[in-house]
């Protein structure tokens, strides 16, 4: 196990008791594993920055009836297999399937591949969040 460091923090009262109204809210049971996972948020939006070999996942809802958007979604996807670990496909309901997208490797290659996705016409929604690889943490 980690060697822990204990420290103190100032931090104006309203603010302090907004934050613990949140992480009560997302049921963290104190306020130092929420400091945690900031922390970890920052550092891996910092891995993010500096180009390193990153994963995350690209989440899409479209309608599958729109024409030609399964090839095109399929095309691109194609032209970025080395960044493609896995991805799932699930039907909302008749019209609507979201899709999730696990993707690892430079940076840069997965924003493009992301954008590309979310441009295509017919997908309704798009979003690519941010993991790490968890070497750095």
């Amino acid at each position: 196990m980690a060697e822990i460091a204990r420290f103190g923090v100032s931090i104006d009262k309203d603010l302090l008791d907004k934050f613990d109204r949140l992480i009560k809210k997302e049921e963290y049971t104190n306020r130092s594993e929420a400091f945690r996972d900031l922390i970890r948020e920052k550092l891996v939006v910092a891995e993010w920055d500096k180009g390193s070999s990153v994963a995350g996942t690209i989440t899409l809802v479209y309608d599958h009836h729109r024409r030609d958007l399964l090839n095109n979604l399929t095309d691109i996807q194609h032209d970025y297999h080395d960044l493609i670990i896995s991805s799932q496909h699930v039907h909302l309901d008749h019209n609507n399937c979201l899709e999730i997208i696990v993707v690892k490797g430079d940076r840069l290659k997965i924003k493009k591949l992301a954008y590309k996705l979310k441009a295509s016409k017919g997908v309704k929604f798009g979003q690519l969040s941010m993991a790490t690889t968890g070497k750095n943490l």
